[in-house]
């Protein structure tokens, strides 16, 4: 009969002939359902009571005697023996139905009882199961259904037996008033359902019937035709003794059947809400003070606690879980509350707890009765009178500990089968812990960085997104350090580590806790910082910056390192400006970069540089359209040898006429281009159109060199030199009409790759010229080390040459020390009579600048030549040009 279940779970507590898993159904306010079925508890009750008085009205009066009494208490003992023989049914749609086997007393008592009797029976070995086992808060309900199921069964009974009027066989009407009970029981059932807003699908409602009916009709069978054989036939007794045999044999399979899906389903639901809790802790947005452990108290801890609680029949379980190993348990109870003394939420806490002591992984079964002392002193606190107890480990670390108390029905406790399902459900729930603390270990280090323990980019980026919706103001602070590199060449890189990690405390220290740090990568750090006043944050930009160059302390020696900082916020941005953290982090870069440019250690965003770096954005995107469509051109500045004024060579000039911006500074695109990495594409081609002009003056007898400047990443091709030369022999070139001009700067900053590569090009003949010398500040140095052929004094010392005698001296001795070492020397940027006259004077061998021409296009170089120069025989019967006065 469906009335009541051990394990069923409904908003009100345990019984009421149905029970729906928390995690099947939708929450429900549980106050107005408590009054809900509190009132139909009570209907039921009255309707059953007045059922029971109509009923008792209509049926024949008896005469007791005392034989009823035996007859009463053997009832009372086959209704109890039938409700501990209870199976429980559970649906996919979450709803657990009970289903007892009291239709066979109750069939043998339609035969040999009055309907007081077994009514009687029946409602106190009902009642007295119910409150064994605890289930105090739906008895009145049950008690009503269990009236209702006799009067029902009596009163079809009744009218079976009137309407044969003797006719047919003695065993119909209490076979049909015995299946009659089941029917009624579980109509109400469902109408139960209905009552408590639960939701059940068509096709489990008609299987759960058709189980439940399908089983009462054999139950009914079962004690009529045990009643039937034993009355009319002597000594069937043994048949009917083999035919229960039989059919406990099939309960028993049935059940166990029934008892290992359950099972099944009860382990995957564990796991499946352990995966979900992981998921869930997952999709978190990552945090700087990210806790793994967090959430071990919540709903879905609950929902497992209550699950093993019911599948157990327990009047509690105690769950014990941690994340970390190092980290302290966290308690979770279902059912019956702990004692006060011990109902602290963290009963981990209790020093020398036996219980949670045990080594291994395997069940233990604890009974007061014949525990060890220690163990029934444990068990004494909590209230138990016996325990299932297990160890949730991993490896060997405890996650936590499983304890069961007290099967409902007492006087059959916990057998093998609960010990086999809390050890494989302990097994299941330690192995998707575990899932769980690796997935938010691995979680934590892909949002952090391991070396400082800060957020990472992603995680950063995750986290931000998060903080910004509640404050859309806040703002983002970037900085960028500058470490000696050769920090980790010295001392080795775990030193340098430890420079980053100083410098990441020393970021943490002065913006303190509330503020969300991350290491984007090497030495540059991110914040989010509360919104705040503009010139508060650039006063917190500018102490931090004096916190982190502040020297350190590394190995005895005291390093010091530069920082620039720069930040953006919401409020500096465009309305047209879709803020987000993508926007605001490239804006902060923007501003450090635009800093260490403009050589301020601290800036703030502005519009304009955004605009400054689109710019340069654009024009290295639409590099190579400009060179394939003539947008990129070569122009050339001559250069006149001193003092016989003959036109040497040219420098070969990169310009830009661009279709928006117009002509374009080889300042403002050369260095994006480089530092994009295209350097090499602009190398070539400049040097491709300075050798087919170089051809073609061949081709007129005319010897003219043709300057080509190369950038230091051409200096750290190993295959630079094999380029040059493939050029020179495609354009029948001597290498001695190419010149190679680099910067000193360039070829300081790695002169042990930079030396190899400008050996091989010595060799092929190409002529090499240092730039800009005199600017460096180690060139004098290295100058006798480089396979050079020429030096190029920079024009910032000949511009001052007429005013400044320093600036006059400089040249001087530029001049003499190239002469020393044999090299030519050559003065860029002259643009007056007297700084020629004075070169001349010094001996310096070649000059170039607007006194002698601005650098020109192909065309009007040539036009130039013809007007300005003039034909004359060079050594060997050279034709030479030479620059009129």
């Amino acid at each position: 009969m469906p009335r009541r279940t051990r394990d069923a779970r409904t908003p009100v507590g345990r019984g009421g002939g149905m029970a729906e898993r928390p995690d099947a159904v939708e929450p429900v306010d549980e106050t107005p359902l408590v009054r809900r079925f509190r009132f139909y508890s009570v209907s039921v009750v009255i309707i059953g009571l007045l059922g029971a008085l109509l009923v008792s009205w209509w049926l024949p009066p008896t005469d007791y005697n005392s034989s009823h009494i035996w007859t009463g208490l053997l009832l009372v003992v086959g209704f109890l023996v039938a409700e501990q023989l209870a199976i429980n049914v559970d649906v996919r749609s979450g709803v657990s139905w009970s289903i007892s086997f009291t239709e066979i007393p109750l069939a043998i008592g339609l035969f040999v009882a009055p309907f007081e009797l077994v009514l009687l029976a029946h409602v106190v070995a009902g009642v007295s199961t119910l409150l064994i086992r605890g289930v105090h808060d739906r008895v009145l309900y049950n008690a009503g259904v269990l009236i209702i199921e006799i009067s029902t069964a009596f009163a079809v009974l009744h009218a079976f037996q009137l309407g044969l009027d003797g006719v047919g066989p003695s065993w119909a009407g209490p076979f049909v008033g015995a299946f009659a009970a089941p029917v009624s029981s579980t109509l109400l059932g469902l109408v139960t359902v209905h009552v408590l807003g639960r939701r059940m699908r068509l096709s489990a409602g008609i299987l759960l019937v058709g189980r439940t009916l399908v089983l009462g009709m054999v139950n009914s069978a079962v004690g009529v035709v045990g009643y039937v054989v034993t009355v009319q036939e002597e000594g069937g007794w043994p048949l009917i003794l083999l035919a229960l045999s039989g059919f406990g044999a099939l309960y028993v399979a049935y059940s166990g059947l029934l008892r290992d899906q359950r099972d099944l389903e009860a382990m995957s639901q564990v796991s499946l809400i352990v995966a979900r809790s992981g998921q869930q802790a997952a999709a978190k947005p990552a945090s700087g003070l990210d806790d793994i452990s967090a959430g071990v108290a919540s709903d879905e801890w609950d929902a497992i606690a209550e699950r093993i609680k019911d599948q157990l029949s327990a009047t509690r379980v105690v769950l014990h879980i941690r994340f970390d190993p190092s980290a302290p348990m966290r308690t979770v109870i279902a059912g019956t509350e702990l004692p006060q003394e011990l109902n602290t939420g963290d009963l981990s806490g209790t020093k020398g707890d036996p219980l949670l002591r045990l080594p291994g992984s395997h069940v233990r079964h604890f009974r007061r009765i014949d525990a060890m002392p220690e163990i029934r002193q444990s068990l004494l606190r909590r209230d138990a009178t016996e325990a299932l107890v297990v160890p949730l480990r991993s490896a060997s670390h405890l996650l936590g500990v499983v304890e069961a108390h007290d099967r409902q029905s007492r006087w059959r406790g916990f057998g093998t089968a609960d010990m086999r399902l809390i050890g494989t459900m302990a097994s299941h729930l330690a192995t998707a812990l575990d899932n769980r603390r690796l997935l938010s270990r691995l979680r934590h280090d892909a949002y952090h960085d391991p070396l400082t323990g800060l957020l990472n980019r992603p995680g950063f980026r995750q986290a931000a997104t998060e903080a910004l919706r509640s404050d859309p103001q806040a703002m983002v602070l970037r900085v960028d350090l500058d470490v000696l590199s050769t920090v980790s060449d010295a001392l080795g890189y775990a030193w340098g580590d430890r420079m980053v990690s100083a410098a990441a405390r020393r970021i943490r220290d002065t913006l303190g806790p509330e503020s969300m740090i991350a290491r984007l990568e090497g030495m540059g750090f991110a914040a989010l910082l509360p919104s705040r006043p503009i010139d508060e944050m650039h006063a917190l930009a500018e102490r931090l910056r004096d916190m982190l160059i502040a020297p350190y302390v590394v190995e005895r020696l005291t390093l010091d390192a530069g920082a620039v900082v720069g930040y953006a916020s919401a409020s500096m941005e465009d309305e047209q400006t879709v803020v987000d953290v993508d926007t605001l982090l490239q804006h902060a870069d923007v501003a450090v970069r635009a800093a260490k440019a403009g050589g301020e250690p601290v800036r703030a965003y502005l519009p304009s540089m955004g605009q400054i770096f689109l710019r340069r954005f654009q024009l290295v995107t639409q590099f190579r359209h400009a060179v394939e469509t003539g947008q990129v051109k070569v122009h050339y500045q001559p250069k006149v040898a001193l003092p016989s004024r003959n036109v040497l060579g040219v420098e070969a000039l990169v310009r830009w006429t661009h279709p928006e911006y117009g002509n374009l500074d080889p300042d403002e695109f050369v260095p994006a281009i480089e530092a994009a990495g295209l350097v090499g594409a602009l190398t070539g081609f400049v040097m491709e159109q300075a050798l087919t002009k170089v051809r073609k003056w061949l081709d007129k007898g005319l010897r003219i060199s043709a300057a080509v400047n190369i950038s230091v990443r051409s200096l750290a091709e190993q295959d630079f030199p094999e380029q040059v030369s493939e050029l020179l022999k495609r354009y029948g070139v001597p290498a001695e009409l190419l010149t190679l001009e680099l910067t000193e700067s360039g070829v300081m900053a790695d002169p042990q790759k930079a030396l190899p590569v400008l050996r091989r090009l010595h060799a092929l003949g190409v002529v090499l010229a240092v730039d800009d010398f005199g600017t460096g500040y180690s060139s004098l140095a290295y100058l006798r080390q480089l396979p050079v052929d020429e030096v190029k004094i920079d024009k910032s010392f000949v511009f001052g040459m007429g005013t400044d005698l320093s600036d006059l001296a400089v040249v001087r001795s530029i001049v003499e020390l190239g002469h020393s070492l044999g090299l030519s020397v050559v003065a860029e940027g002259v643009e007056e009579d007297v700084a020629r006259d004075q070169l001349s004077a010094m001996g310096c061998d070649v000059i170039q600048g607007y006194l002698i021409s601005r650098p020109l296009s192909e065309s009007r170089l040539e036009a130039w030549l013809q007007a300005r120069t003039t034909k004359t025989s060079g050594r060997m019967d050279e034709t030479v040009l030479t620059l009129l006065s």
